[in-house]
């Protein structure tokens, strides 16, 4: 595979904002992935894993730097991870089966639904106020984390926004809070889709580590802003990216 060099740093420059992107709402796949899939010599199926690579060392990185500076609940992110990655793992097995084209309408609707309770419900996410405790917390975190896990596997983009919201919604954390959790348990998702992306030789190795570098300046910079301008911040970043993954997806579904 040859590329001059002006696809490259796009594609470079594409992987930092990406980074970025995710470290804050997730979502940072809507870059990414689209430069990988116009990058010279890349099939498809080596652009997702390609990008699930680069995506990991983004996520590693923000996941720490929101673990240090904001001490995220582990007791719920942790089992929440480990359930994501065992449906990551099952929704990439789902996808060689699932066509995309029958998923797409109803994440719109579901992202619709998102955006709306975000912009009509502006107190939510300021404030961690837990709507369920004990046994009854731990179950709705490992539904959501094995739910989107999956989703993670089968479509991908926008994966970090349903967890955000899911855990602001469902759970009752602050969207600070939400996305330091978020970022753990998307790490698990990458993993669990590398999992069988990397055995069969589908990832471009020297592509995946650049990108992987730009993810994580990216990532460590986004989680900065993050967590030093709070949930606010957050919230409105949020509502951008959910607005941008409706708009891709519904060019997506009626263009295709």
């Amino acid at each position: 595979m040859q590329a001059g060099w002006w696809p490259v740093l796009l594609l470079l420059a594409a992987g930092f904002a990406a980074g970025w992107i995710d470290a804050v709402v997730g979502g940072g796949g809507l870059i990414q992935l689209p430069a990988l899939l116009l990058f010279p010599g890349l099939s498809p199926v080596q652009a997702l894993a390609t990008n699930k690579l680069g995506s990991i060392f983004g996520t590693t990185t923000s996941a720490i730097t929101y673990y240090r500076r904001t001490s995220p609940d582990l007791k719920t992110a942790i089992p929440m991870a480990l359930l994501a990655l065992v449906g990551a793992f099952g929704g990439a097995g789902i996808a060689t089966i699932l066509p995309s084209a029958a998923i797409k309408p109803i994440i719109i609707v579901a992202l619709v639904a998102v955006l709306a309770f975000t912009i009509f419900k502006p107190r939510a996410g300021e404030l961690s106020q837990l709507r369920h405790r004990g046994r009854t917390h731990y179950a709705w975190a490992l539904l959501i984390g094995l739910v989107i896990g999956g989703y993670d596997g089968m479509i991908g983009p926008g994966t970090g926004s349903f967890l955000i919201i899911a855990m602001v919604t469902i759970l009752g954390y602050n969207f600070l809070q939400a996305s330091a959790k978020a970022k753990i348990v998307n790490l698990a998702t990458n993993l669990g889709a590398l999992l069988l992306f990397l055995p069969g030789g589908h990832v471009a190795l020297g592509l995946g580590l650049a990108l992987g570098v730009m993810n994580m300046c990216g990532g460590y910079l986004g989680a900065r802003m993050a967590i030093s301008k709070g949930s606010g911040f957050i919230r409105v970043v949020f509502v951008i990216v959910v607005l941008a993954l409706i708009l891709k997806l519904g060019w997506d579904m009626f263009a295709g």
